[in-house]
This record gives structure tokens, sequence and C-alpha cells, in this order.
């Protein structure tokens, strides 16, 4: 592919040959400097899609390091994603010149501010991490000559959208953008509009497809038995690992607790632990350690492990293209995986919204032998199902805007509260205007 010898012998010694249909179609655009819209399910190689030519750009223009400076920006919504795609760099450009720097939340600051002193070649960061270093002047990104936005839309998502203005703001408008995601809503395609000039649009799939591998399956369990269910999956000796979905920090740690008293060995990660936690977690689930890691669904698209076998989705996402992105934490590297979802009566419409985007009919498994007592028959697929009204449903009391418990992972308490409640003037004059 015309790549940079240096570039080609850190590939070969990774074992690759031959490329993915993402890097078959975006490797000879990006070494040309176009702009690019890529879309790409989660685990096709969209990293080594934009690293290998980035690399090879650093190759062709050399330019030593300057203080608090970077010619490469990489920005990822996740700490684990921003992780991996550094160690991809470095991995990638172990036979040249060239340093990479991660920053993210969740670790003392001053430390990443030091890194940064000397400058680097490339910087891969989360979007509120970097945004502080920029405010203190630790980092300047007025010589960023490639950025790349990675997950874009689970950026957005998380409530990143004005820290991404402000952080593209400051970079020059002469520069190569790449954008990729594993979804594109018309967000994303408005975002692409206005900061990608004359891109080339690169699709390996259909938007929210999910990955041809993975096998799909459904048991139909009540809330109260889905614990009990669970347990019964993993005794099955053929799950290797197994990652386990749920909706929020709370219920991942309980589900550890409910399964560590049954005597499996299981670990959680959300965004309640600690940077050292969750890596610890990884590190354990990845060397065999763990067979068992229960993650919300900001690990969702952070999770780059090879071998996992099951996907299990203990609580349906309310987000349907978030399935996509779970499922696509197995069936990596070309082999095969599987997905279980346990859906109870109330996330029927999750369910059904899941397959509409995906195109796909979920298929309902045989009940586990001893869970007899626990499954439910199919539901009828003519009865239509309502949208739940929120995460408080099941307490009967009205949903607290901006609580921890029922905002979404990663979303801000201020963001969640953007939309003030009108003061008392304004409810008094409210009220005159409606007796008038």
């Amino acid at each position: 592919m015309d790549l940079h010898r240096q570039v080609l012998k850190a590939v070969t010694a990774e074992g690759y040959d031959t490329p993915t249909p993402i890097q078959a179609q975006a490797i000879p655009h990006l070494l040309e400097g176009r702009d690019m819209l890529g879309i790409a399910q989660t685990g096709t190689g969209k990293t080594a899609a934009f690293a290998l030519p980035t690399l090879d750009f650093l190759l062709d223009e050399p330019e030593n390091r300057k203080p608090k400076h970077t010619r490469v920006l990489v920005l990822a919504p996740t700490r684990e994603l921003a992780s991996q795609i550094a160690e991809s760099f470095r991995t990638y450009s172990k036979y040249m010149d060239c340093v990479t720097h991660t920053v993210f939340g969740g670790v003392k600051i001053n430390r990443q501010i030091r890194d940064l002193q000397k400058g680097c070649h490339v910087l891969v960061a989360t979007p509120g991490r970097l945004l502080d270093l920029m405010n203190q002047d630790a980092v300047r990104l007025r010589d960023v000559e490639v950025l790349i936005l990675d997950e874009a839309d689970q950026m957005l998502d998380m409530g990143f959208i004005h820290d991404l203005r402000k952080i593209i703001a400051e970079v020059p408008e002469d520069r190569q953008t790449l954008l990729f995601s594993a979804t594109m809503p018309k967000l994303i395609e408005d975002l692409a509009g206005k900061y990608l000039d004359d891109p080339v649009r690169v699709s390996v799939a259909p938007e929210s497809t999910t990955a041809e591998r993975v096998s799909q399956g459904v048991l139909h369990v009540p809330n109260n038995h889905k614990l009990p269910v669970l347990g019964k999956l993993l005794d099955d000796p053929d799950i290797d690992r197994a990652l386990v979905f749920t909706r929020t920090k709370h219920g991942a740690d309980k589900v550890v607790r409910k399964l560590m008293a049954k005597g499996h060995k299981a670990l959680a990660i959300h965004g309640n632990k600690s940077q050292s936690q969750r890596l610890k977690a990884l590190a354990a689930f990845k060397n065999g350690d763990c067979r068992i890691l229960i993650a919300t669904d900001i690990a969702a698209r952070g999770i780059d492990i090879d071998g996992i076998s099951h996907v299990i989705n203990f609580e349906m996402p309310n987000i349907a293209e978030q399935y996509v992105h779970r499922i696509g934490r197995t069936a990596r590297a070309g082999k095969d995986g599987i997905s279980i979802s346990l859906v109870a009566e109330d996330e029927l419409y999750y369910l059904r919204e899941v397959e509409k985007i995906t195109h796909v009919e979920v298929e309902i498994l045989p009940t586990p032998d001893g869970c007899e007592d626990f499954v439910l028959p199919a539901p009828d697929p003519s009865v239509r199902v309502r949208k739940p009204k929120g995460p408080s449903r099941r307490s009967g009391k009205p949903p607290q805007r901006g609580s921890r418990r029922n905002r979404p992972e990663g979303v801000s308490k201020s963001k969640m509260r953007s939309r003030k409640r009108p003061g008392k003037n304004q409810r008094r004059r409210d009220r005159q205007k409606a007796d008038a």
C-alpha cells in the first residue's frame, strides 16, 4: 500500500499481511492527505486505518518536538479507548522516532503536565482533560497537522459537543481531519460538514449493523429472575470470557456481588472506578485471571480484547445503537462470538428498537437447564409495546432531573440541568397570563 518501510516492518512484526476492508479503502486516500468520514463496525481495524498513514506522514515530513506542542491529535470518548489507541500508535511506531502521550481524567494531572513539557508527536486525549490542560497552558494545539475524531457519535452522546468545538477552534484550519465512527446519525453528518474539507466517505458496513460473526439470541426473563438465569448461563464451561453489560454503575456492582456469592469470580468496570481499578480489572480479564467482566456502556467501545467468547446483555441498552457497540466486543479478529440478551417485559421496547435499526430479528434461545421456572414464553410480536417512561418507573416516583441514578453515565449533572426550571417570578407571570 506504499507505506513507509519502517511502518511496514512494525505491521509485519504484528503478523498483519492483509488489510481489512476499512484499511484497504481508507489508507490510500489518507496517504494523499484527504479528509475522511469513515463508517465501520467496531473491531474492523479502524485504529490501524488511521494510525498507519498518520505515521507515514510523520516519517515523510520529520520535525523535532516542540515543548507543549503536538503534530497529531486524536480525540476519543473514554479512558480505555484512548489508552488502546495510544498503545496501537506505540506498537506501529516502534521502529521510528515517534513519542506518543495519552491524557485523560481519573488520574492526577500534574504528571500529564510534566509529560507534555517536552512535547510529543502524537497526543491521544479525552476532550474534558484536554481542555483542562489547555486552560493551564500545558498543551498548545496551533501546530496540529492531523486531527482524528474516533467514535465521534459516542462523544456527542456523552455531552462533549461544546468541548469539541472549543478544541477544534484552537486547531489550525490548514489540517487533515479524520472522523471515524461505527454509526453515523445526522448530528455527526452536520459535524462533518462543518469541520471536514471535501472528505472522502468510506463505509464498510451499513449504519447500525451488527457484527456478521456474532450469533445473537434472547431470553425473556423477569427482572427479579435475571440473576439466577445469568448464573446458570455462566456455569457453561464453553464460555471462555464473558462480558456482561448493565445499564447502571450500581447495577454492575450488584451483579458482581451476587455472582461472587455464587462462586463466580467477577470484576466490574464503570465510571465510579478509579483508573487503577479499571486497568487492573481489564488486565485480569485479558490474561484470563478473571473470566467474567461486568461493564456499563461507557466501556462498550473501550474494550479491545481478543478472545471474548460471549457478550451478555443483563439489561438492554435504552439507546439502540449501544447494542451494536456492546456485541461488537466479541467476534473480533475474524473469530466467531455469541450474544445473549436477557429481556424483561419493560425492556421489550428496547429490543424492538434494536431489531428495527439492525434489520435483524433476534432469535429466541432454548431455555437453559434449571431455568424453566424463570424464563417466560416469547411475547406476541403483533402486540404494540410502549416506550418506558424513565429509569425510575419501577419505584413509582417521578424521575429527578440530573440525579446520579437517572442520568446517563459520562453525562455531567450540569449538562442534564442545562435546561433550567423557570424562576418563581416567571411562573407567577405564566399563571397570570393563563388566568387572563
